[in-house]
């Protein structure tokens, strides 16, 4: 019960306020702005702060949520974590409360309780430690909707990986509801650069890649940027509080890319239990 208490308690944090990196970085974006750019990152902190205060939820649409999961198995069972936070959900829906966004794919009929066949979506690590650490991540449909996958050509190069995702976020325009993170993933399979993609808007703004992927992450940044998409698409300077890469080795023949987006609402929220 203790643990199920503790995950209701993170769905409901990561739901109802923003991680500090992130309304630094909107209140950054805002003061550089102007003109309706500028009221748009306006709304978007006044919005952020009445959330806050009245413990609900920061967009109407909850998103589908995805834990990610780390774990001792000699102290924690993944299946026991598993069961705690599928009924997590389901009060977290009822209590918060979290929008039904479950639905079968073909009947379209609703789950009521934003659980089904896949959902909520767990993602496995290990250690020997004896540390559990939990992270949740609520996305919209507005940013599954915009997320690309490219098998490109290996001479495609990093110009072609540039070129894709710039392409990416001009097709997207202000669907996903920038500025947020921009999320790349590079190598792996197809399956896996998804992953990746993905994987790297849970990274805390600031905080840059290894070596040349912190080089190509300030280079993006500065071309999305450039793009003049701006806030909710009605043009400015911020597109992107930040473009995240994360890679895998892959096979000789591939270049997989995919770029996976959040809004400006990047809902995370973490839960570590050191021995």
């Amino acid at each position: 019960m203790k643990l199920e208490e503790a995950l209701f308690n993170l769905v409901k944090r990561c739901v109802t306020s923003l991680p500090a990196d992130v309304k630094e970085a909107l209140m950054k974006a805002s003061r550089e702005e102007e003109g309706l750019a500028r009221n748009q990152l306006e709304a978007v902190l006044r919005n952020v702060e009445a959330a806050e205060e009245e413990e609900l939820p920061i967009c109407q649409d909850t998103g589908l949520l995805s834990f990610y999961v780390n774990l001792d198995p000699s102290r924690y069972a993944p299946l026991e974590l598993m069961e705690a936070a599928v009924r997590a959900v389901r009060r977290a829906t009822r209590e918060v409360p979290l929008r039904p966004n479950v639905v079968h794919p073909l009947t379209r009929v609703n789950t009521g309780d934003n659980v089904g066949a896949g959902q909520p979506l767990f993602e496995w690590s290990f250690n020997d430690r004896g540390l559990l650490e939990v992270t949740v991540a609520a996305r919209g449909a507005g940013s599954e909707n915009v997320a690309k996958l490219a098998m490109l050509p290996p001479s495609a190069g990093l110009e072609g990986l540039i070129d894709f995702t710039l392409s990416a976020v001009v097709e997207a325009r202000g669907l996903p509801c920038p500025p947020g993170i921009v999320g790349v993933g590079v190598g792996g399979s197809a399956d896996e650069a998804l992953k990746l993609a993905k994987r790297a808007l849970l990274r805390p703004i600031g905080l840059h890649g290894a070596g040349e992927l912190a080089e190509l992450e300030a280079e993006l940044l500065g071309r999305v940027n450039r793009l003049g998409i701006g806030p909710m698409g009605l043009g400015g300077r911020h597109t992107a509080l930040a473009v995240h890469v994360e890679c895998a080795h892959t096979h000789t023949a591939c270049l997989p890319v995919a770029v996976a987006f959040s809004c400006w609402a990047v809902r995370r929220a973490t839960l570590r239990l050191r021995p």
